[in-house]
């Protein structure tokens, strides 16, 4: 008789091929790999997802008010080149030659050069001298 596997005995052969037999034999899922299976997704028109009712419809996710997504992104890709420990409260040059040092890209440091020559105290005031939209304090 001649044995599926050559690494273990013929008992362990067995009992694989019991664990396997649903599956070739079904063509599906067996009820052990169930977890594997997304979640069926509504049809469309059949009401689904829908907008939380928490959010308000001025709102996008991941933007505080006042502010767009895309204001967050600017402002975020930012702060990466400037920002930093020790850096604010900083000037225009100053924050110019954090980005330099930083090797930040040309969009950037055109953005930094365009600031008025003021000192910022922080990014929020970098970002409100640019145009990017600040975050409105009272979000409640």
């Amino acid at each position: 008789m001649e044995r599926g596997s050559a690494k273990h005995g013929s008992r362990l052969d067995e009992q694989q091929k019991h664990e396997t037999q649903g599956m070739t034999r079904s063509g599906g899922t067996t009820h052990a790999e169930e977890w594997k299976e997304p979640e069926p997704m509504p049809a469309p028109g059949e009401g689904g997802l829908s907008r939380s009712a928490s959010r308000p419809s001025d709102r996008e996710p991941g933007a505080p008010r006042g502010m767009t997504p895309a204001d967050v992104e600017r402002r975020g890709n930012l702060a990466k080149w400037i920002s930093g420990t020790g850096v604010f409260p900083a000037d225009r040059d100053t924050l110019l030659a954090r980005a330099q040092e930083q090797g930040a890209p040309d969009s950037v440091i055109s953005a930094v050069r365009s600031l008025p020559n003021a000192t910022f105290t922080n990014m929020a005031d970098v970002a409100q001298a640019l145009g990017y939209g600040t975050e409105d304090k009272d979000q409640g």
